[in-house]
This record gives C-alpha cells, sequence and structure tokens, in this order.
C-alpha cells in the first residue's frame, strides 16, 4: 500500500496550507474575539462576519472551495463550484488537506468544507433526486446556505438508533415529522435552512429498515430551534450545535432521501469517508497544539531554565510526536481501504477511537505547559480540548467503535469454539 498523495493532492494540500497562513490566521484570533465580545455584551454572536464571507471569496477565487468532493463525482458540480482542477478526490488524497484545515476552527467553513454540510452534501450527491440536487444541493455547494443534520436525542441512547423515539410517518403525499433533536451541529448559524432529520417510518420493519431520512426546511411551520447548546461552555459560533423540536411538520413525500426505510443504509455511506475527515482534521489539531506546546516550553522559563527542561517534559513532547505520527498512519491505512475496497467498518471504527483520544492526550498536555493561560480565551486550546473531547461522542461514542473492533477480531475465534462444539456434540 502507497499512503503518497497524488501530484495534485500535494498541490492543493500546500496550497490550502499557505492559504491558512497567510489569509486565515492572520484575521482568525480577531474573529473570534469579537464574537466572544459580542456575547458577553448581549449582542449577537451568531451574525455572519464579512470577514468570514471574504475569506470564502478568496478560497473559491483560489480553487480552494468544496475540495472533500469525493472522486467519482466529478464533473458539473466540482467544476460549476470551484474545486481546482475539476475533479473529486479519493478519502486518501483528500486527507493531508482535511489535517491542514484542522489546525483551524474557521478553516473548514472559509473552504466550503465544514461537518455538517460535508456529509450533507455527500448524501444528497450520492442518494439525492434530481429534484433533492436542483434544490438543496447546488445552494450547499454554492456556499449560499447552510443545513444541519438532526438525528441525536436527549431522551434516549441515540448509539443505538433502534431506540429512536422521533417519527416520519407517511400520510398520503406528505411526511409528519414529530420528535426532539439535539446537538443538531449548524443550527446556530443565520444561513442554516436546510436539515437532514432521521425518524421511524415503520416500527414493525426490520431494525435496520425503520426509519427514513427526510429533508425539512428550516422555517417549515412546526420547527423551532429552542435553544444552542455548548460544549464544555464553549458556544462555537458561528455553527453550534442546538436543541430542535418538530410539532407536526408536514413536507412533501419527495423529501424523503432515496424512499422510506433507507436511513441506516444512507447513514453509514454518510458515515464512513465523514469520520476520516473528523480524525485527519483532529490531526492538524492535534498538530496545532503541539506546536503551541513546544514554543511555549522553548521560551517561558522557570527555576532558572526553559521548561522544556523541566519535569520529563522533552519526552512529553516527544511522546506527542509519535502518537500523532502513529494515528496519522492509522488513518490513512483507513482511507486507502476505503478507496480500494468501499467500505473498511473495522479500520474506521479503530481511528474513530484513536484520533480524539490522541488529540484530548495532545492538547492536554499543551494546556499543561502553557499554565494558567492554556485555560483562557488568550490561546486556541481549550477550545481545541472541548472539539476532542465532543469527537469521542459524537458519530458514535468510543464504546460502540471499540464494540466493533472486538467483534471482528474474535469472531475467527467464536467460529472456531461452535466448529469444535459441534464436532464434540456429534461425536457423541
Amino acid at each position: 500500500m502507497d499512503f503518497s498523495p497524488s501530484p495534485r493532492a500535494a498541490e492543493l494540500t500546500a496550497a490550502v496550507r499557505e492559504f491558512i497562513a497567510t489569509e486565515i490566521a492572520p484575521v482568525e484570533p480577531e474573529i473570534h474575539a469579537d464574537i466572544a465580545r459580542r456575547r458577553l455584551a448581549g449582542e449577537d454572536s451568531w451574525a455572519v462576519d464579512p470577514r468570514v464571507v471574504e475569506l470564502q471569496r478568496r478560497a473559491r477565487e483560489q480553487g480552494l472551495w468544496n475540495l472533500f468532493l469525493p472522486a467519482g463525482h466529478e464533473g458539473p458540480y466540482a467544476e460549476r463550484y470551484g474545486t481546482r482542477g475539476g475533479t473529486g478526490l479519493s478519502n486518501l488524497d483528500y486527507a493531508p488537506v482535511a489535517e491542514e484545515t484542522g489546525r483551524s476552527f474557521l478553516a473548514p467553513l472559509v473552504l466550503n468544507c465544514n461537518a455538517p454540510d460535508t456529509g450533507n452534501m455527500e448524501v444528497l450527491l450520492k442518494y439525492g433526486s434530481q429534484e433533492q440536487k436542483d434544490r438543496w444541493l447546488d445552494p450547499l455547494l454554492d456556499g449560499r446556505i447552510r443545513s444541519a443534520f438532526l438525528m441525536t436525542e436527549p431522551d434516549v441512547a441515540s448509539s443505538d438508533a433502534s431506540t429512536m423515539a422521533a417519527t416520519a410517518r407517511i400520510e398520503g403525499d406528505e411526511v409528519v415529522l414529530d420528535g426532539r433533536k439535539w446537538w443538531s451541529t449548524g443550527v446556530g448559524h443565520p444561513d442554516c435552512e436546510i436539515g437532514i432529520f432521521m425518524g421511524v417510518t415503520d416500527p414493525d420493519a426490520h431494525r435496520h429498515q425503520r426509519h427514513s431520512m427526510v429533508l425539512v426546511p428550516m422555517d417549515a411551520p412546526g420547527v423551532t430551534v429552542e435553544r444552542m447548546l455548548t460544549a464544555q461552555g464553549i458556544h462555537d459560533e458561528p455553527l453550534g450545535h442546538g436543541e430542535v423540536r418538530l410539532e407536526g411538520v408536514r413536507v412533501p413525500v419527495g423529501n424523503i432521501i432515496a424512499g422510506p426505510g433507507r436511513a441506516a443504509e444512507i447513514a453509514q455511506g454518510r458515515l464512513g469517508p465523514g469520520r476520516v475527515h473528523h480524525c485527519m482534521r483532529l490531526i492538524g489539531l492535534a498538530e496545532m497544539a503541539l506546536d503551541l506546546a513546544c514554543s511555549r516550553a522553548s521560551s517561558r522559563v522557570a527555576f532558572g531554565k526553559p521548561i522544556v527542561n523541566l519535569g520529563g517534559n522533552r519526552e512529553r513532547l516527544a511522546e506527542a510526536r509519535i502518537a500523532i505520527d502513529q494515528t496519522r498512519l492509522l488513518v490513512l491505512h483507513a482511507a486507502w481501504k476505503l478507496d480500494t475496497e468501499g467500505a473498511a467498518p473495522v479500520e474506521v471504527s479503530a481511528i474513530k477511537v484513536a484520533a480524539p483520544r490522541m488529540a484530548q492526550q495532545v492538547v492536554d498536555m499543551a494546556i499543561q505547559l502553557h499554565g494558567g493561560g492554556g485555560m483562557s480565551d488568550d490561546f486556541p486550546l481549550a477550545g481545541a480540548y472541548a472539539t476532542a473531547r465532543s469527537l469521542r461522542l459524537a458519530d458514535g461514542p468510543d464504546e460502540v467503535h471499540l464494540g466493533v473492533v472486538a467483534r471482528a477480531m474474535l469472531a475467527p475465534y467464536r467460529d472456531a469454539a461452535r466448529a469444535a462444539a459441534g464436532t464434540t456434540e456429534a461425536g457423541r
């Protein structure tokens, strides 16, 4: 296996790195500070910042737009909406691009490569009707609107989708949506116009065929964003995570994606590449934290020595370097397998456990080396910690993914034990 990026991917990665360094990084701290100031002053901290709009314009002008578009979906969408070269990228080629965007909280939004929009756009690309693509995919790719994914629920264990309480009942030529969702990322953005809602359509069907995914306009009667949630005290503007109530929301039956009962199938198609994207961004996040840690430890002096020479800090930094590089290789392997085999459930589950844990540990170490400053908004580390910790729950908690890995690992032993038991029984 070869994890080397293609020449085009290497070029795009370098271009993204340069754009973040020269265009985003100089203004990002000020943008975040202004958001915090508006929040403290009781002003609208969710408003669209004109500086972000201008950054998006520049990114698109340079062809650094919708880089997440997968191979196989090149052509009109890639050409029409700004991807440099007009073709999609494989998972392996997109991985280093995603890593670079992970170094900045704003970069994914600026490049139109942020979750949940990327996953929602991939769903529409792969499963949407032409009418759905024309109505919602085009403006999403164009950056005119944003979207949300309405799956997780506050009253059930959402790691088990079969417990989902929200419903999507078909009544004639309409679908009626009822339920309460939370951690619906993106609903705080003023331009969030469409959500993908997951609900039970047929409770008596097979557990993997009970649910449907339905496109619901966020301004539809009966849709209410009840509150915006904080993740460890972080509001995460301008996208945010909200709690949404749907009461008797009626939309055309044509808003069902791919047909009733196909939500589980769609979710698996959506989450595989999306988890790779998350994990590569986490590697970029960890690299950013390690950069800050090395700089701080080398420049700060305590007890007559640079902090890097105190208390085993050199070893901690070296272990962080090793952990990041190990995780990167694991993620690249999962991306390669997705590209070559079309599915990699065990490998994707493995990286979904490894990457957030690694990032959380590296960021925590960086906070420790920064002392009190690491806990403040003067550095991006508190937000980075909240991001890494949140992703140990988002897209499936660690325990679910460990279960997937363990099941695959133990399957040969289970089969051997069953075979041995059968042989013993036959010999009696």
